[in-house]
């Protein structure tokens, strides 16, 4: 009897090398093309002379003026028509004001500015009110209109001031009180005013602190700083001012909703001191150097 046996061939268990070598890893061939496509760009490091910074705002003082404060308590009770603040009797004086102007940064802004505080621009704050008052936030000076009625007379010598568009211009922020301020989008000239051909927007405001006014920021031009006399400031903004009842809030928002134009007429008085507080002088401080230090508000 024939038996056929089959054997398995087991492949033989090599035996360990006692120093492996790795099986070295074949690279692939890469076209030139394929390898400019696939290399990541370096990033070189730039030279120093070449690096950008943003600069910031000029706020060298180039000018200091002088603001002088006071209260009429008289002035609307025995005033005669054509009377103006200026020939007040019994003024009470709450103090002097020293204010630092950014001329490098809005020129024209702040060559405005003196020319009203100096009268040459056919105009000039001295005589006229401090007509709004927000307590914790600025109050404002300036407004145009009848220099009997403690406004100021529209200037007809005065440069246009195109800075009000420029954004260099609004670089600069209220950051806490004692911030001068070309108004804009605060100002409440009366629109016979600003729809005349002449017509130069010169009010003013001034933040009272404690704290900073952001919403004041981007639609105002800061032009300068209180340098001295921030307690004056402190004063005038602690004078009591009209405030309208939440009814009487309540009805106006209602009227202006219909498109009533007596709600904005109204609001006029809002925030408005209940004592004569106007400016009773004015004018440039002489400085032995021209270009004081920088300071920033």
């Amino acid at each position: 009897m024939n038996f056929t046996t089959t054997l398995l061939h087991t492949p033989p268990t090599p035996h360990p090398h006692p120093h492996p070598h790795p099986t070295p890893l074949k690279t692939p061939h890469l076209p030139r093309r394929t390898l400019l496509l696939t290399t990541p760009l370096l990033t070189l490091p730039t030279p120093l002379s070449l690096a950008t910074t943003p600069s910031s705002p000029d706020t060298t003082i180039t000018d200091r003026l002088f603001m002088d404060f006071s209260i009429c308590p008289s002035f609307f009770q025995t005033r005669n028509l054509g009377d103006e603040l200026s020939r007040c009797k019994d003024t009470q004086l709450l103090g002097r004001v020293i204010l630092g102007l950014y001329g490098n940064l809005v020129p024209i802004t702040v060559s405005n500015f003196k020319a009203m505080c100096t009268g040459t621009s056919g105009s000039c704050y001295k005589g006229t009110l401090v007509h709004k008052i927000f307590p914790g936030k600025f109050f404002m000076a300036g407004k145009q209109g009848r220099k009997d009625k403690g406004e100021v007379s529209p200037p007809v010598k005065m440069v246009r001031n195109v800075e009000s568009v420029s954004a260099k211009a609004f670089e600069l922020r209220h950051s806490k009180g004692g911030v001068l301020s070309l108004c804009l989008s605060e100002n409440d000239d009366e629109d016979e005013v600003k729809l005349s051909s002449n017509y130069h927007n010169v009010e003013f405001l001034i933040t009272t602190g404690p704290g900073p006014c952001p919403d004041l920021d981007s639609r105002n031009i800061v032009f300068g700083a209180v340098l001295e006399g921030l307690d004056v400031v402190t004063s005038i903004a602690s004078i009591p001012t009209y405030k309208p009842g939440e009814r009487i809030r309540q009805y106006n928002e209602l009227a202006e909703f219909f498109g009533d134009e007596r709600a904005r007429n109204a609001r006029a008085i809002w925030n408005k001191p209940l004592e004569t507080v106007y400016i009773s002088d004015c004018g440039v401080l002489k400085v032995a150097k021209t270009t004081l230090s920088p300071t920033l508000p």
